[in-house]
């Protein structure tokens, strides 16, 4: 018969302890795209905000709350018709006065940033619109929100804001990339981050069409965030 050795004990573990990933790196790749006067135009708090790389799974988060938001019909249908593909565009009004969130991470394999906003509603699950912004294409900026649907985007500066406006839409698909014909798109989309001082900043989308008018008007205010830490068990 075997006996139990007295000084046997269950196995011993180690407490795991987290790993934190908090690098944070130099980023030039906006103010590259903009050029060097149309940089230093902007308010500085947007240059340092736009001029951080994250490296690692670290990630930026920026808390805020939706101001304002109106649709018209036609912004509405097309609002509720691309939650097929994701709900790129904000449709329940329910979100004024509601919490927002912004998280960036960094898109490593794409050379680029993962955009992920996060609208409260009245009812139900937020509303949650996650896209990658890619420094590539013509322009050398693009946007994709998934399917392969992705937006080549053209930058702009003013003393008080960094634009980011609708150039061409396209579909890519493997190696190919089929630009949209105009007449098939939403319109010129333009969204805005604008200083309001104080470590508060404005976000703004507007959707607007040749025919149809402002289809979507989305206005919402964030204020700065500290560098989250990833944990890693």
């Amino acid at each position: 018969m075997l006996e139990m050795n007295e000084t046997s004990t269950e196995p011993r573990t180690e407490p795991i302890q987290p790993q934190f990933n908090t690098a944070c790196d130099q980023d030039d790749r906006f103010k590259n795209l903009l050029g060097t006067s149309a940089w230093a135009r902007l308010p500085k708090a947007i240059r340092r905000r736009f001029s951080k790389r994250l490296l690692g799974d670290a990630s930026l988060a920026y808390q805020g709350r939706v101001i304002h938001m109106q649709m018209n019909f036609i912004g509405r249908a097309l609002a509720i018709v691309l939650r097929v593909i994701g709900a790129p565009l904000p449709f329940d009004r329910t979100s004024v006065g509601r919490s927002a969130v912004v998280t960036v991470t960094e898109d490593a394999a794409a050379d680029g940033q993962f955009w992920i906003r996060q609208y409260g509603r009245a009812k139900g699950f937020p509303q949650m619109v996650g896209s990658s912004k890619r420094f590539a294409g013509p322009t050398g900026l693009e946007e994709y929100i998934g399917f392969g649907i992705g937006i080549s985007l053209r930058l702009k500066s003013t003393r008080t804001g960094l634009y980011f406006v609708s150039d061409r839409y396209f579909l890519k698909l493997g190696q190919r990339r089929l630009s949209f014909p105009r007449w098939a798109c939403p319109g010129r989309l333009v969204v805005g981050h604008e200083e309001l001082g104080g470590g508060y900043f404005r976000f703004t989308l507007e959707l607007t069409h040749p025919l149809f008018g402002a289809l979507i008007w989305q206005d919402a205010n964030f204020r700065d965030a500290e560098i989250v830490r990833s944990i890693r068990s």
